[in-house]
């Protein structure tokens, strides 16, 4: 019997990545995808990868909204990606943070970005090859967090990514993979880079 092969997978960011950044996104209507989003996941899945959305929601520690909500725009947006036959695998989110006033979410945590909880039960969950995965987001926290983990990390420009790329990239220890205008760019990129591998 031959073991089955590992699934390679891209994880992308949440806000400012595939939706418009917005903070605390506290009411549906404050969700608001970019219009390349959709596109760059259906080349993700063209390219052979699985997808996954990966964020920290500590709106939910703090009080400004409840989980009730936050499944409503998660269950919305898989919904509209499904119509348009771009697959995202799972959302992961982690509710914590150590100052948050709702006390069942209120404590260090393990999945956090960028400490490993999420990305590790993705591979649990799904025979992950992390090795020959992506990690995409605005923040140079996950293009750390897909360092400290073995992937490779693109930094898009979308959300807070020029402000941090312009200002902060001389103190970064360790630059990103790819700096990418979107999510789009960062879609193609992989798809390059892994057609000519």
């Amino acid at each position: 019997m031959t073991k089955s092969k590992k699934q390679r997978a891209v994880f992308l960011d949440r806000d400012g990545t595939l939706n418009e950044e917005m903070g605390y996104i506290n009411h549906a209507s404050r969700f608001i995808l970019f219009d390349f989003t959709l596109e760059a996941i259906r080349l993700l899945n063209k390219a052979g990868f699985m997808v996954f959305v990966i964020t920290n929601q500590s709106g939910l520690a703090r009080g400004y909204f409840d989980e009730k909500l936050l499944d409503e725009i998660h269950k919305g947006f898989l919904e509209k990606a499904r119509s348009e036959e771009a697959v995202i695998e799972k959302i992961y989110f982690c509710p914590h943070h150590k100052d948050g006033v709702v006390e069942k979410y209120k404590k260090e945590c393990n999945c956090r970005k960028p400490k490993p909880g999420m990305l590790l039960q993705a591979q649990k969950d799904y025979d992950l090859d992390l090795k020959k995965s992506y990690m995409i987001g605005d923040r140079y926290k996950d293009v750390q967090f897909g360092q400290a983990n073995g992937l490779k990390s693109i930094m898009v420009l979308t959300g807070y990514g020029l402000g941090e790329y312009t200002y902060e990239k001389k103190n970064w220890l360790k630059q990103p993979d790819y700096i990418c205008q979107n999510v789009l760019e960062a879609a193609h990129i992989i798809q390059k880079v892994e057609t000519s591998a």
